[in-house]
């Protein structure tokens, strides 16, 4: 059977899981250039793609026109024109098994998530790290016949930053530090207390970047934020394509376990990643970072790390426990991967 030619490549859910999607298609297309990727995924998410070849974004509406059986049938009926002979499900969801069959589309390969692998990590059976998330969307091009080499990445060059960007963040003398102390549970984020010590402590040196969302996010941000100290909050003040640009930009990024993380990777830009009740272990870590640049909860004082994959479970006394890492260890780790 001939190789596929173009494959529709379904990846529906959260901006982390997408993002991790970039580098692996990155290098699809620098390997084999003559195959066309169709990318299923949310409209908002197609700036990740903006850069890549033969990449195209097909938009889901899932929360309206796409939405429930009849608005997957109807995808279904969309997608079927573009003619893809090949399904890469980096999803593996309710709503992506019931698409699959609709498209007609005999070549399916679909991700090994690790279930079993995970249980026994977070039930402390085997710790050890599992396969990354990367490399499990790589199997699945494997499947259709095209393995992919994700060693010596290439990254795109750093977006010039438009008038609105510029107005922002200015053209300081100083290096650039992005920080996004928000993740999806606060199971996994460091103490607003101690991170507000950590941002006056940078912002010594170096201009900093607040990144997140939502209207209790950005109140908490503009607490942080003073002009001048050189510390500004850009959440809710650019659109998504142009805080990419900004984060492009970046000398480092400092993160959780969380989708920020996963958008300065995409750049090549150094992540330093904080974990509380998660671990990197369960194969999570941002793309192409050395491991020490994951920064762990205690494990002696909080022995059943990792609580849970996603960090929506932990046992009573475990919800701050990333507190464990000193502010300092924070600093000193940001100031010595910053290029000089």
């Amino acid at each position: 059977m001939p190789k596929p030619k173009h494959i529709l490549v379904i990846r529906l859910s959260a901006m982390g899981d997408v993002a991790m999607t970039v580098p692996v298609l990155r290098a699809f297309t620098k390997q084999y250039p003559d195959v066309k990727l169709t990318v299923l995924t949310r409209d908002f998410f197609k700036p990740l793609f903006r850069d890549l070849e033969n990449v195209s974004v097909y938009p889901a509406h899932v929360k309206d026109q796409h939405k429930g059986l009849k608005g997957l049938y109807k995808l279904s009926r969309e997608i079927r024109p573009l003619n893809c002979d090949a399904v890469a499900d980096l999803h593996k969801v309710l709503r992506s098994r019931v698409l699959k069959p609709l498209l007609g589309i005999r070549k399916v390969a679909t991700i090994n998530k690790g279930r079993k692998e995970k249980k026994r990590l977070i039930k402390g059976k085997d710790f050890k790290p599992l396969k990354t998330t990367h490399q499990r969307y790589a199997d699945v091009f494997k499947t259709l016949g095209y393995p992919i080499d994700l060693s010596g990445p290439t990254f795109p060059v750093a977006s010039r930053l438009n008038e609105n960007c510029l107005k922002l963040i200015g053209k300081p003398n100083k290096k650039r530090i992005g920080i996004a102390p928000f993740a999806a549970h606060e199971s996994k984020m460091y103490p607003l207390e101690q991170m507000e010590q950590v941002i006056e402590k940078l912002s010594v040196d170096y201009q900093v970047l607040l990144f997140g969302g939502g209207k209790k996010e950005i109140q908490i941000l503009n607490y942080f934020e003073s002009e001048d100290k050189g510390i500004i909050n850009l959440a809710g003040k650019l659109s998504f394509d142009e805080e990419l640009d900004v984060i492009s930009n970046l000398d480092v990024m400092l993160s959780m376990d969380s989708g920020n993380a996963h958008l300065a990777a995409i750049f090549g830009i150094p992540v330093i990643t904080i974990w509380g009740v998660t671990h990197p272990y369960a194969g999570f870590a941002p793309f192409n970072q050395p491991a020490d640049y994951c920064l762990l909860a205690d494990r002696t004082q909080y022995p059943k790390i990792p609580t849970s994959v996603y960090g929506n479970k932990f046992p009573e006394g475990y919800k701050n426990a990333a507190e464990s890492i000193a502010v300092e260890t924070i600093v000193n780790k940001l100031k010595s991967v910053i290029p000089a």
